[in-house]
């Protein structure tokens, strides 16, 4: 006999409760459960568990979602947290664990907390921090946002049983990231911390995520090294890349510095293997030091484009050639002058010069690398006239083609636009951008290391090393992004609430962070540098009707940018008035009120901020980078980083399945307004993203959508619309044809 109702089919009154209010909520929608039932009876067996029955309603579910029904994939969801909910309670009453105080303490002694949560905290406040739990908002997740987030973050024994909630998720990251606010303040923020994550207006960084409340609390995402010109200075970058990726962190390294194969060492000509060799090992330490079994490290190797080595760094991924040049699973960037960029639109049949910057160092008494801008291209002519420095001579047309048949085949090399960063500088007066990191939304100071002394002593049958290193400036960033797509962007107040809640907690994840490394933390606390960058913005236009290409586009992305970009500065100036300004804020932009005389900010509201911020610091010398945000974009349920949907429909493939994905919020309003990537117009993405630059004092991962109708010419021109547009710096170039992978590190 046929039962009628779905929930007649379980026993467990959880279960049956979660179906009647799945019914409650969606049958208005549309979405009759009698059609979960059909497709629930097709693959039901005798003899099935209870939690056996619920998987195949949580398949059933999930297949059935589409682009002409996209909620069953909160269906889905509902589900797939009935069956969690079922684990981890039995879990619990195994345990004797029956409060998030109790949790708290099991999860300490088997240190799978780390024990300063329960010395920083009461019982009492723990009991106040429980009562903030939202269980309601377990239902904002899609089944993909939900499932990664049970795969990925939630905290599990040494046998994989599951043994914390998303609520608790949220809440332990809260209780780490205001563990230093003053007492009487500190629950109020425990609570504003929690509520930006678990209403998903907020996501922190994939390390934070996973690390906040462990033991081991590496909380930042990317890190960015100069490699020095010393076999020593080479070894330490590398060694310090594998102690970044075994921590889970991203890293970029500038190899510019580095001389080129055929340069001379101690006086001896052709001596020198070139950058290449070097990468090569940098390659295999990405793949040897794999992150916590995870997956391997992630680096990205960056190059100037004037460099003697450019022509083998260009075909490091290309699949033709000599293997033993080619480093596959690392990814190269290139740093481009204006210079360069000029030249190519004005004329291609142009000689580009390759020089080897050791040679220009012990020729000249400088390094060409050093400078930006007219200073650089007037020294980069006095190298190319001065005839004891050897040239390799190409003709422009010849690199651009290899830079644009790697962009095609691989989606590398990125782009880094080192003239624009160094221009837009607000800290220039203590240093110098040489490179981005992984995924090209970082700008920052830096400076190679430097070995100062080096004392070698004997005792019995052990040997005393103690080396002395100048720390240089190390780059390290902690990331979040406002989900644009969950929030009221045309709301001053609530933009400004947000921001002011996300800058907070990425300030106080610098002075709450396990470095893996001493250099990055002096560096982190000299700049007290932090990356609020945006997901969902693609989300965000489709649901207010906007379409992609249009100059209302155009005028709502300025808008929403400054929003948020003055948000974070009254943030930033907040701060610095109840906690001192960075180290070196004296002299910088900020004070000299240059930043906002640069990006045109003439108002009243922005005069007035520049005198604040004058007059009382600033507590952040970096504020702005939009990463891509591949994973936590799924967590909240919308569009990744800054770039259009791939697809508004999909298949993905997962645990041996075929799911269907959709696009968020997608409906009959919101379809034509969800263009896909591939069809859009890039130079309209070029043009609205050098708008939102104008606000972004860092960068942006921006990633160009090309099919294989394009030209080389084509995409060349994109390349110069991005310069000529003020853009920073291009991630991938993805090809419809091409699979790239995504970066985890960065996502925020």
């Amino acid at each position: 006999m046929i039962l009628e109702r779905l929930e007649e089919y379980f026993v467990e009154p959880s279960i049956k409760q979660c179906l009647r209010k799945i019914e409650k909520d969606f049958t208005e929608d549309g979405y009759a459960l009698s059609i979960l039932k059909n497709r629930f009876l097709g693959f039901l067996k005798e003899g099935m568990t209870e939690v056996e029955k619920l998987q195949v309603l949580i398949q059933s579910s999930a297949e059935l979602t589409s682009k002409d029904a996209p909620k069953w994939e909160f269906i889905a969801s509902r589900l797939l947290y009935c069956k969690f909910s079922l684990e981890i309670s039995k879990r619990m009453e195994e345990l004797d664990i029956h409060t998030f105080y109790d949790k708290v303490v099991y999860l300490t002694k088997e240190k799978l907390y780390g024990a300063y949560i329960l010395e920083k905290y009461s019982k009492e406040e723990l009991e106040v921090a429980e009562s903030y739990k939202k269980e309601e908002r377990n239902e904002l997740f899609t089944y993909s946002g939900l499932d990664l987030l049970l795969q990925r973050y939630v905290i599990r024994d040494h046998k994989g049983n599951l043994l914390e909630t998303p609520q608790e998720l949220y809440l332990g990251i809260a209780l780490h990231m205001a563990m230093n606010e003053k007492k009487e303040k500190r629950m109020e923020w425990v609570k504003r911390f929690y509520d930006m994550l678990s209403k998903m207006e907020v996501t922190m960084a994939t390390p934070t995520l996973s690390n906040a409340r462990k033991p081991f609390y590496q909380l930042s995402s990317c890190f960015i090294d100069v490699v020095p010109d010393s076999l020593e200075g080479i070894y330490r970058s590398i060694d310090n890349f594998a102690m970044v990726s075994k921590f889970g962190g991203g890293m970029g390294l500038y190899f510019g510095k580095v001389r080129s194969a055929g340069s001379s060492i101690r006086g001896f000509e052709g001596a020198a293997g070139g950058v290449i060799r070097w990468i090569r090992l940098v390659n295999d330490t990405a793949v040897a030091v794999d992150q916590l079994g995870m997956r391997q490290g992630a680096v990205a190797v960056y190059l100037d484009v004037w460099h003697k080595d450019l022509l083998e760094f260009l075909q490091l991924r290309t699949n033709n050639g000599d293997e033993r040049m080619k480093a596959h699973d690392v990814f190269p960037a290139v740093c481009y002058p204006d210079l360069f960029w000029k030249m190519a639109e004005e004329n291609l049949d142009q000689i580009w010069y390759l020089m080897c910057p050791h040679e220009i160092m012990t020729v000249k008494g400088y390094c060409l690398e050093d400078f930006y801008g007219e200073e650089w291209e007037k020294r980069y002519f006095d190298c190319v006239n001065d005839e004891r420095i050897s040239k390799k001579s190409v003709i422009l047309k010849d690199i651009v083609r290899l830079i644009l048949k790697s962009a095609v085949e691989t989606g590398t090399p990125f782009i880094f636009n080192r003239d624009i960063v160094n221009r837009m500088n607000p800290n220039s007066h203590k240093g110098m951008i040489y490179c981005s990191n992984l995924c090209t939304e970082i700008a920052q100071n830096m400076e190679q290391m430097e070995t100062k002394r080096i004392e070698i002593g004997q005792e019995n049958d052990e040997v005393i090393v103690t080396t002395s290193v100048k720390a240089g400036e190390f780059v390290v960033c902690n990331l979040a992004s406002l989900c644009l797509g969950n929030i009221e962007v045309e709301n001053d107040k609530k933009v400004r609430e947000i921001v002011e809640t996300a800058i907070r907690a990425l300030d106080n994840v610098i002075d709450l962070n396990f470095y893996p490394l001493p250099y990055a933390k002096i560096t982190n606390k000299k700049y007290r540098s932090v990356g609020l960058g945006v997901s969902g913005y693609h989300h965000m236009l489709a649901k207010r009707g906007i379409l992609w290409e249009s100059k209302e586009h155009m005028t709502f992305a300025d808008e929403v940018f400054e929003r948020i970009n003055y948000s974070a500065i009254v943030a930033s100036n907040e701060l610095a008035k109840e906690k001192g300004s960075y180290q070196v804020f004296e002299g910088s932009e900020w004070q000299t009120g240059e930043y906002f005389e640069k990006r045109g900010y003439t108002s009243k509201k922005w005069q007035e901020l520049k005198q604040s911020v004058a007059q009382y610091g600033m507590r952040n010398a970096y504020l702005i980078a939009i990463a891509p945000t591949s994973s936590t974009s799924i967590l909240a349920g919308t569009t990744a980083g800054v770039d259009p949907v791939m697809k508004r429909y999909f298949l993905e493939e997962k645990k041996h399945t075929i799911l269907p994905r959709v696009a968020p919020d997608l409906n009959a309003e919101t379809y034509w307004y969800y263009k896909e990537a591939h069809q859009i117009d890039q130079i309209w993405s070029m043009k609205v993203a050098g708008i939102r630059q104008r606000h972004i004092d860092q960068a942006q991962s921006v990633n160009l959508y090309i099919t294989n109708e394009y030209t080389m010419r084509q995409v060349l021109n994109l390349f110069l619309e991005a310069f000529k547009n003020g853009i920073k710096t291009l991630y991938y170039v993805r090809s419809k044809s091409l699979e790239v992978e995504e970066c985890e590190s960065c996502s925020s």
